[in-house]
């Protein structure tokens, strides 16, 4: 049910830049994170306990491999819901608002139609209690699910899902602005495989990998997720887990996002 150590070896490779072991904190047995958050302080400090393998949660087959097949074909042909994706800014007046800028982010979203939103309900409460335990949280309220879809091209740059990060004029990070204060877990649901695990080229895509910035192995070398279709990644929303979308470089990328409070 649960992917642990051997999805860390297998689903989740290192990419080549490393950091160095005087620079990271131990916030898991095999994860690590950047010393940065020793000086900056954080609203939402949410982790799980560390002596939890990750800090994360990878649930397999969340949703069966006939099931992401078809809302794959459902999607492509779904012209009418269709939209670019949002990223959130805040204006000079502190007003938070939600704008297209394709310089972050090139990703279309849909809207998730009704059989597959009481399928991914139905398989939500399946597993709610599992997750509540393995954060020490209780979920109570859920954003509606977006369906994004990345094409040859498409990424998303680094973001937290819960702040803004503050940079300085010499782009090194000097904080982070909470902006969005109810999402306390950020969930992702993989429709289509990384070619590294797909059965076929079928539904797959390579590049499009979702790498935490900040996080790392015992190396010292970032954490990259290469999932299967059908995994579902659970995590905090905080700056902790700053992640970015690497661009598509050919196939199709294809997850249902939703981001959750808790008590």
């Amino acid at each position: 049910m649960f992917q642990h150590l051997e999805a860390f070896l297998h689903g989740i490779t290192l990419k080549s830049k490393r950091m160095s072991s005087n620079f990271m904190i131990q916030i898991s047995t095999h994860v690590y994170c950047d010393s940065l958050f020793e000086t900056i302080d954080l609203e939402n400090k949410l982790l799980a306990s560390q002596y939890k393998d990750f800090p994360y949660l990878i649930i397999k087959n969340f949703f069966s491999q006939q099931s992401c097949q078809r809302l794959v074909a459902l999607v492509q042909k779904d012209e009418r819901s269709r939209q670019k994706a949002r990223v959130k800014r805040e204006s000079m007046t502190g007003i938070i608002q939600a704008d297209i800028v394709e310089a972050y982010r090139k990703t279309n979203s849909y809207a998730l139609d009704t059989f597959y939103r009481n399928y991914y309900d139905t398989q939500w409460m399946k597993y709610k209690t599992d997750i509540e335990a393995y954060f020490s949280v209780g979920l109570t309220l859920s954003t509606e699910v977006q369906v994004l879809e990345y094409k040859q091209g498409y990424f998303y740059i680094k973001h937290a899902d819960d702040s803004n990060e503050i940079i300085d004029k010499d782009k090194k990070t000097i904080g982070f602005k909470l902006v969005a204060p109810q999402r306390k877990i950020s969930t992702v649901l993989f429709a289509t495989s990384h070619e590294i695990t797909a059965s076929s080229k079928s539904d797959s895509f390579s590049g499009g990998e979702l790498l935490f910035n900040y996080l790392f192995s015992a190396k010292g070398e970032p954490v990259m997720i290469k999932p299967e279709a059908g995994d579902m990644i659970i995590f905090p929303s905080n700056p902790y887990f700053s992640h970015e979308v690497l661009p598509v470089e050919e196939g199709y990328r294809l997850t249902l996002v939703q981001w959750h409070d808790t008590i």
